[in-house]
């Protein structure tokens, strides 16, 4: 894994200033091109070829082509061998140097020839023009800045901020997003004119012009295999998948939670290894946040060496650390967890995989049992659910565990009053009409567009299946997944110079389990349905039929004792917060959470994000 850099015109000092920015996502080596037209920086993990031969930018024969790259591509060595035979010759053994050759043979349709994780740029000196394209499923991160006929790029912002001209402003609209949905949505970040890429397009840049197309998208429904037919094709992908993922120069290993997702991967990774396998997993004192005994039943099944990391307080220099690697605020709770154990896991591999996207592609999550039982629920009349169910509910009071019936009850009742057009996605947002104005100031409102499901509606009128289910998980996929679980593993991962793979977002597979119908994924309640049945005899039937725990951190109870300090000063003397919120009605969240009253830790972490971020950019706005 490593970290990409470079603008559209010469400056070698400003080049190695924006590499050194990246230097932890790439610690073994350095390489820059700089020309009239355009300076490239890269920052290298070594994973494949650990030879000089392997530097980047990795260039053509003729060096009319320069490329640098961040990511994998699995089938690399097919690819190099069908370029051999067209005549290109190879200096090195690397996957880099095979998107080279494929962009010399194929140009822009190259990019559909590749199968993995990838951000790459590419500037071809024949036309003056610069590539930068970001994977189908958005796995590696690109951003870009453009300005006055100019262009930035960077695989973090924090490289882009290097450049003088670049201005570190807030984005109210993102912010107003930020705080319902947890994360920012692409294209934009929270930084004013600085962008994502979104997943699966490429920006092609030329004589001073940007053009942003979209080269993939996910296809739902449409497969017409019997259902044991489909059980035994989606076990051949998932193994397919994972064999690809184990190609490494370097020692690998792989997360455990004692999930499914996780367990699979174990299952299938000692398939092809039949030496030493390292698993890693997170543990809590609160039993109800740990899946500790899980996680050892299955370490033990397939005798893997297991490495257990117990998490018993939350340090503020881990939460302002966690902030710096993520460039923006986003506010899933099991950030901190990840980075913590990558950083365990670092001390023995350099390589982890990990079962990031089954939740997604199976319908995993407590949202669709949520949005499938809101259906059922339908028969109640909406004015008793608003008026009368609604707010006995929420006067019940916060239960200390993660979930339990009056946890999940309140969190349900508050998904359903909110808009239909949320769809599923309405059990992930936090925020309301109400909310919004005690929140806000009237000035900061009055510069937003106060419809938060405003994306939500776009993506969903791209995915041409009707099938609810199907419909739900393309949400998931193409407009959730990419800029919050997958940004954080990609931050997390790299802060500690840990490359993470995904073999459940191998295109192939994610592609083959689109097609399949909905209730194959959700039957009734029971999620991942075709997913358990290709795993049935390979796992313990307990692990084979558990629920969705998920180990994120519990921070309720943090900012209800160790942290409550720190977040009320935070808060309180935060000029962003100031300016932009109502003091008053945040300290009112304040109270009510540490009398549990109610369970305000999704908004109160994500404003403790914010404050953070502005201090540690130096943000304005």
């Amino acid at each position: 894994m490593c970290g990409i850099c470079g603008f559209t015109w010469s400056d070698r000092a400003l080049v190695e200033a924006m590499a050194r920015a990246l230097a932890h996502r790439g610690p073994d080596q350095d390489g820059f091109f700089v020309s009239d037209d355009v300076s490239l920086g890269h920052r290298r993990l070594s994973i494949i070829d650990l030879s000089e031969h392997g530097r980047q930018p990795m260039t053509n024969e003729d060096r009319t082509v320069q490329l640098v790259f961040n990511g994998e591509i699995y089938n690399f060595q097919e690819l190099r061998r069908d370029l051999l035979a067209k005549g290109h010759a190879f200096v090195s053994r690397s996957d880099s140097e095979v998107i080279v050759h494929a962009y010399e043979e194929y140009g822009i349709e190259a990019i559909g020839k590749l199968r993995g994780m990838f951000a790459f740029a590419i500037w071809d000196s024949r036309n003056r023009s610069l590539l930068l394209v970001r994977d189908r499923i958005g796995i590696k991160p690109l951003y870009y800045h453009r300005r006055n006929g100019r262009l930035v790029f960077a695989s973090e912002i924090k490289a882009i901020l290097e450049v003088p001209s670049v201005p570190r402003e807030l984005n109210p609209q993102a912010l107003y997003d930020y705080l319902g949905f947890e994360f920012v949505p692409a294209p934009a970040t929270m930084f004013r004119d600085i962008f994502k890429l979104p997943a699966g397009h490429y920006l092609l840049f030329r004589d001073g012009q940007a053009n942003v197309r979209r080269y993939w998208d996910l296809a739902m429904g449409g497969n017409t295999l019997p259902y044991h037919e489909a059980v035994e094709r989606e076990r051949e992908l998932l193994g397919q998948a994972v064999k690809s993922h184990l190609v490494s120069d370097v020692p690998l290993g792989v997360f455990l939670s004692g999930g499914l997702d996780s367990s699979a991967l174990v299952a299938m990774m000692r398939r092809h290894i039949s030496g030493r396998l390292r698993t890693f997993t997170i543990g809590y004192p609160d039993e109800t946040f740990s899946e500790l005994e899980y996680a050892r039943q299955v370490a033990d099944v397939f005798a893997t060496d297991h490495h257990v990391l117990m998490i018993e307080d939350l340090k503020p220099d881990h939460i302002e650390t966690a902030v710096w690697h993520l460039d923006e605020p986003m506010t899933d709770l099991s950030t901190i967890p990840l980075m913590l154990v990558c950083r365990k896991a670092r001390e023995h591999i350099t390589v982890c995989l990990s079962g990031e996207g089954g939740d997604e592609s199976f319908a995993g999550y407590d949202r669709f049992k949520a949005s499938r039982l809101n259906r059922w629920c339908g028969l109640v009349p909406g004015r008793l659910r608003r008026g009368v169910i609604g707010p006995l509910v929420a006067r019940l009071p916060d239960q200390p565990r993660k979930k339990g019936a009056i946890n999940m009850l309140k969190r349900f009742i508050e998904g359903s009053v909110l808009p239909p057009e949320g769809r599923h996605l309405r059990w992930q947002y936090f925020s309301s009409a109400r909310h919004e104005q005690q929140l806000f100031t009237p000035d900061f409102r009055a510069r937003l567009t106060r419809d938060p499901f405003r994306q939500v509606r776009e993506y969903a009128e791209r995915c041409s299946d009707a099938d609810t289910v199907n419909r739900e998980i393309y949400l998931d996929m193409r407009f959730m997944m990419t800029d919050s679980v997958l940004m954080k593993v990609d931050k997390m991962s790299m802060a500690s110079s840990l490359e993470i793979r995904v073999p459940l977002l191998d295109h192939v597979f994610v592609e083959f389990m689109a097609g399949l119908p909905g209730d194959w994924k959700l039957k009734g309640l029971r999620t991942k349905r075709v997913f358990r049945s290709a795993l049935k005899g390979i796992l313990p039937d307990n692990i084979l039929n558990r629920g969705k725990q998920g180990y994120s951190l519990p921070v309720k109870h943090l900012l209800r004792g160790q942290l409550r300090d720190y977040m009320t000063r935070l808060l309180n003397e935060s000029p962003l917060i100031r300016k932009n919120l109502d003091i008053r009605h945040v300290n009112r969240l304040i109270q009510e959470h540490l009398a549990m009253v109610h369970n305000h830790n999704h908004t109160l972490w994500a404003l403790m994000t914010v404050a953070l971020w502005r201090q540690r950019f130096k943000v304005e706005g």
